[in-house]
């Protein structure tokens, strides 16, 4: 058993009292859908249907572009209505593919048929993952079909299921697991299949005694299963933080987790997972928590990709007001939008609206108290690699290791002065990898 936490974090309001305790709820969508070809990180998908033509529930729709990449598949049955750039969360325009619903939801032969896993081989259950388009759900949204591809399968001994669901006001991992902790533990078990020296460890925060009992029930002696109960802190969900906190074992940017014997993955792909194996149901559907105090009834939802965030909105009763922020995500690492007009993707976890926009202050000069460097997870010192991103010292940047640093918002939390470290550091960053990768 491993440690219950990690160096530095934060403690934050975690506003999961307005939506943990409300059931998932089943929205099907109205009008057209829109499936964006790049829904995760890789080459995008591309296209194989023209406009005119006739789909269904669980067909591919755009297939994987690359190794890394992932397959679409429509959520609905219908006719393709145009091929076309769509903006997205990213506010890029992405190529998309239009479907006209017709309300039918007719589905591909031999959709949602059981199947039994242990009689499939370990190739078998890999390409069931990739012909799903399953991904990465927890947000980073890698393929993963490569995932459970590592170069050498015996050096995983660590598959590890995050039930941390670290981020502020989210509860939609937290509801499938009092909903379908089955499926979880199934999807495990699936995993785990795939990997002959590994045990599985799911880590849930000590927030959620009740999901974490119900789990504990579910395991049985031969599974090599076991529930890891960790502190409510974030970014407790964090990757690296995870497997340290699990293993004991660091690794940097440079190195994926298998490369320290371990698979990671969130809630949802688990049971995702298991849906594309045990009941040849691929990825159509995201769990969405809508939530923030401008929301009229926060809750969670079954939500159909492609379907229209206002659609999902107005499932929720709607704004009390015009919110001063919208969040595609959590208030820590979401995406703030200025149009709702977007399609649910597979990398689309929440929707968070606030009646004010607390990020909206004035920044001052910083005053070197170090609060930055207590609460970064990765021990990386925030207001030099800001200082370094104002004046493109990218040399200066890596020394520093600012490619470390993962996005998670704690030392613009903690600053005192209110100033916009991480979207600094994250803007350098991002132009170092992009330049480096081209």
């Amino acid at each position: 058993m491993g440690r219950t936490t990690f160096m530095g974090g934060i403690h934050t309001y975690d506003g999961k009292e307005l939506s943990k305790d409300k059931p998932i709820t089943v929205l099907l969508p109205k009008g057209e859908l829109v499936f964006p070809m790049s829904q995760h990180i890789g080459a995008p998908a591309k296209p194989v249907v023209a406009k005119g033509d006739k789909v269904l529930v669980g067909q591919i729709i755009g297939e994987a572009g690359g190794f890394i990449s992932s397959n679409i598949i429509s959520s609905v049955s219908g006719t393709v209505k145009a091929i076309e750039k769509r903006l997205t969360v990213s506010g890029e325009m992405k190529d998309s593919i239009i479907v006209e619903n017709d309300n039918e939801y007719k589905s591909v032969e031999g959709f949602g048929k059981e199947r039994d896993y242990k009689k499939l081989t370990k190739d078998e259950i890999r390409a069931i993952v990739k012909e799903a388009g399953i991904v990465g759900l927890g947000g980073a949204g890698f393929p993963t079909h490569v995932k459970l591809t590592p170069k050498e399968d015996s050096k995983i001994d660590h598959v590890l299921v995050n039930a941390a669901e670290c981020e502020p006001y989210l509860t939609s991992d937290y509801r499938l697991m009092m909903e379908e902790p089955e499926k979880l533990i199934g999807g495990l078990r699936i995993i785990l299949s795939l990997f002959a020296n590994a045990k599985g460890v799911i880590t849930i925060e000590d927030n959620k005694p009740e999901a974490a009992q119900k789990l504990k029930a579910l395991i049985q002696p031969q599974d090599k299963i076991e529930v890891q109960v960790v502190q409510t802190k974030y970014p407790q969900g964090a990757e690296r933080q995870l497997i340290n906190v699990v293993t004991g074992r660091e690794f940097n940017y440079k190195k994926l987790p298998s490369d320290v014997g371990c698979i990671v993955d969130n809630v949802d792909t688990v049971i995702s997972i298991y849906n594309a194996v045990a009941l040849s149901t691929p990825l159509i559907r995201k769990i969405l928590t809508i939530t923030g105090d401008a929301v009229v009834n926060p809750g969670n939802f079954n939500v159909r990709t492609g379907t229209n965030y206002e659609e999902v909105i107005d499932a929720a009763g709607g704004f009390k007001q015009k919110p001063e922020k919208i969040l595609s995500g959590g208030p820590m690492m979401g995406q703030a939008l200025f149009s709702i007009q977007l399609p649910v993707m597979k990398t689309s976890s929440s929707i968070v609206a606030f009646l004010k926009d607390q990020a909206a202050v004035q920044e001052e000069p910083c005053i070197r108290c170090g609060r930055c460097i207590a609460a970064c997870p990765n021990n990386l010192a925030a207001q030099k690699l800001a200082a370094c991103a104002a004046r493109s010292d990218e040399e200066n940047f890596i020394k520093l290791h600012g490619l470390d640093c993962c996005a998670c918002g704690c030392c613009t939390f903690v600053c005192p002065a209110k100033r916009s470290l991480t979207v600094n550091i994250m803007q350098t960053k991002q132009s170092i990898l992009s330049r480096k990768k081209a």
